[in-house]
Order: structure tokens, then C-alpha cells, then sequence
């Protein structure tokens, strides 16, 4: 490559961004439009052909998303997506449980959607263990086990890392539960697979996962419409609602089905499935790509996490020395995040970096670049000549980086107050 691709030829600007959300696939937008005018019914009215063209729809969105996963239809709970369903997961094993116990497991890099109800139940009077990921990222079942009481009710563990794409070790923890207990005690496995699902194989049964969350936004849906996974046998999941009014979805949640919604969710279950392992390797290869051009120009950058255990279309990169806000504007043509897009309004640095060991400078210059279905080698060859630019730009202009570049030790300084 030689100076910076013509953006002539690309359209800009450019989505890296897939982790926060993903642009709709026309094919899922096909399967909805007919459930906006023509299939309008309300999917609980039963006594007219509208009522029951909706709830043909549901139904089958149900297959879709359960095919998807592993699990039988009837375990499908529809949802807003996954913030109620881990919600729903975590509260509901709280209360339907908590006579057995009163002790929770989780880790401190999980998304605010877990962070969040767990912390309230903690303020409640549950037990809760936070576990801390290892230096790659991960949580480990070593860890868990390790972790266990025998009146550990609940464990609640993101499959992959929202903002490392780090994949934790889910059937090792779901294998490790179903062999140190019975049935009848066994804690409650929840994963919030948010990110996991529709980009890699899921098997609930095989994997012992009790109870799953996923969102149909993250994987070419619809927003506003997600689903929980709530086992039905060895062991039987049971929940107590959050919602109340009307009964619906077997009474663990009330209202009116967002028929549209489900519809495209369902739709998107099956093109995932469909075409996951050609997308694996496509993305897998441009993230290699994206890597490798940013590190073999600038010897400073890292990639954070395990090397290899993350999902194929997501890397963060820090780039030490450098203010990732600053390079996010310089970079502005080109859509990426500092952190979660629930926490990206802060100007504190990512809790899940910190976590990793990671200090405030260099969490505050870390990005994290999400490929998706819809990324082209252009894209990444383009983002690779301008992130390269511009990080050595703003490092000529950076007083600790020519310290270092002198030789000069950073940690034998004494920083005094001027």
C-alpha cells in the first residue's frame, strides 16, 4: 500500500463497530415486512386468521432461534433483548431459589446488564463472589469451581467479551457443575451470550447452559427484541417473573410479543446458522489482516486478550502513549469504540482493561475495532493506513513518547506536583 487509499472508492464512513450494535441484513428486513401490514395481528388473539398468522410467525422464530442454540422451541422466552433477559435470568433465579441459598458467582468484566442486577441483589443480602479474569481475559472453570459453596444458588458468566471478544470457558463450567452435583442442588448456569451467539456454535444440552441471553441486534436483527433460554428438563428452570400482567410466555414474561421483531430475530438465527463457518473464516482472516498491518508498523501497539481464544471479528488494540479519544477523532471516518457502547458516554477508563491488570493510561488508549458480515478488505486496508497515520502523528507530538524513544525509563521517574 502506498500512502492513503483513495476514499473515491469506498463508501464512508466506515463500520467497525459490529460489537455495539450490527446493521439489519436486507434478507431479515424481506421475512419482517409482511408482519407490519399484512400480518398485523396481535400473536394472543385466537379467534380470527390475523391472531393466528402472527402467532405462525412467533412460532416459527421460535424453531429458528432454538435450532440456532440447541434447544427445544418451548424453551424460547421472548424478551426486549438481552438486558430483560439477564434480568429476568438472574432476579428470577434470586427469588425462586433463594430459600436454598444465597450465594452468587460472577466476574467483574461482565456487561453492565449483569453487573447491574446482580450488584442490586448483593445490596439485598445475597453472598456474591466476583471473580477477576486471568491475564488473557478469561474466566476459567478452575475458577468457578473454586469459587463454589454449597449454598452457590447462581452462576452468571458472559460467554464472550463485549469488549475483548475474549471467550470464557462456558462448557468447561457447564461440565464441571453437572459433575460435582446432583440435579436437584446444582446452581443455576446463566450465560449472557450476547455476543457468542449467531458468530459461533452453540449447544445448550451439550454445553450444560441452564439459562442463555441473546439479543437479536448483535447478529443482523432487529433492536428491541431478544430471548432467554430457559431449560426445561435435567434440570427444570424455574422463574419467578419480573413483569406481571397477562401470562405470557408461560407467565415468565408478560405483554404483547413484538411479532416484527421476533419474526427477524428468528430469520437472522437462521442465516447465522446457516452461513457461520464460512463468516468465521472470512472474518478471521481480515481481523489477521487488521492486526498484523497496525502492529508491524507500530511497535508500541498490543492486542489485548487472549491471542487466540476471541471471537474472529473483534480485537482491541491499545496503542500506548497515545489518548484513544484523540485518535478516535482523528480517525473520525471510521466507526469504533474506546469500550462498551453502554459505558462509551464516560470518560472513565474500561473497567473490563482494568480488570485485565491494565493501568488507567493505557486502558484510556485502547480501541476496539468489531468487524462484521458487511467488511471488506478495502475497509480494513483503508483503517490500517489511517490509524497507522495518525497514531504516529500523535505520537511526534507526545512528550513520553520521545522520553522513551531516548531510553529514558518511565518507572524510575519521580512525577512531583509543578
Amino acid at each position: 500500500m502506498t500512502g492513503i487509499l483513495s476514499a473515491m472508492s469506498l463508501k464512508l464512513p466506515i463500520y467497525l463497530d459490529h460489537n455495539a450494535t450490527t446493521p439489519m441484513d436486507p434478507r431479515v428486513l424481506d421475512a419482517m415486512l409482511p408482519y407490519f401490514t399484512e400480518k398485523f395481528g396481535n400473536a394472543a388473539s385466537r379467534n380470527h386468521r390475523y391472531g393466528w398468522e402472527a402467532e405462525e410467525g412467533v412460532d416459527y422464530a421460535r424453531e429458528q432461534v432454538a435450532n440456532l442454540i440447541g434447544a427445544s422451541a418451548k424453551e424460547i422466552v421472548w424478551t426486549s433483548g438481552s438486558t430483560e433477559s439477564n434480568n429476568l435470568a438472574i432476579k428470577g433465579v434470586a427469588d425462586m431459589y433463594g430459600k436454598r441459598g444465597s450465594h452468587i458467582i460472577s466476574a467483574v468484566h461482565e456487561h453492565k446488564a449483569v453487573l447491574d442486577p446482580v450488584k442490586r441483589l448483593q445490596k439485598e443480602g445475597f453472598d456474591v463472589t466476583w471473580l477477576e479474569p486471568n491475564s488473557d481475559g478469561i474466566i476459567t472453570a478452575e475458577a468457578v469451581e473454586n469459587a463454589l459453596r454449597d449454598d452457590t444458588i447462581l452462576v452468571t458468566i458472559m460467554w464472550a467479551n463485549n469488549e475483548l471478544g475474549t471467550i470464557n470457558e462456558i462448557p468447561e463450567i457447564g461440565r464441571m457443575l453437572k459433575d460435582k452435583h446432583s440435579e436437584k442442588d446444582k446452581p443455576i448456569l446463566h450465560t449472557d451470550a450476547t455476543q457468542w451467539v449467531g458468530k459461533m456454535p452453540t449447544d445448550v444440552e451439550r454445553d450444560g447452559v441452564d439459562l442463555l441471553s441473546a439479543s437479536a441486534h448483535k447478529m443482523y436483527g432487529p433492536k428491541g427484541v431478544g430471548c432467554l433460554y430457559v431449560r426445561r428438563r435435567r434440570p427444570r428452570v424455574r422463574l419467578t417473573p419480573i413483569i406481571d400482567g397477562g401470562g405470557h410466555e408461560r407467565g415468565m414474561r408478560s405483554g404483547t410479543l413484538n411479532v416484527t421483531g421476533i419474526v427477524g430475530m428468528g430469520a437472522a438465527c437462521e442465516i447465522a446458522g446457516k452461513e457461520m463457518d464460512a463468516e468465521q473464516e472470512r472474518l478471521l482472516k481480515l481481523r489477521t489482516r487488521l492486526e498484523e498491518g497496525i502492529l508491524s508498523k507500530l511497535e508500541m501497539a498490543v492486542v489485548n486478550g487472549h491471542k487466540t481464544k476471541r471471537l474472529p471479528g473483534t480485537t482491541n488494540i491499545s496503542f500506548p502513549y497515545v489518548e484513544g479519544e484523540s485518535l478516535m477523532m482523528a480517525i473520525k471516518e471510521i466507526a469504533v469504540s474506546s469500550g462498551s457502547a453502554c459505558t462509551s458516554a464516560s470518560l472513565e477508563p474500561s473497567y473490563v482493561l482494568k480488570a485485565l491488570g491494565l493501568g488507567d493510561e493505557i486502558a484510556h488508549s485502547s480501541i476496539r475495532f468489531g468487524l462484521g458480515r458487511f467488511t471488506t478488505e478495502e475497509e480494513i486496508d483503508y483503517t490500517i493506513e489511517k490509524v497507522v497515520k495518525n497514531v504516529q502523528h500523535l505520537l511526534d507530538m507526545s512528550p513520553l513518547w520521545e522520553m522513551v524513544q531516548e531510553g529514558i525509563d518511565l518507572d524510575s521517574i519521580e512525577w512531583g506536583a509543578h
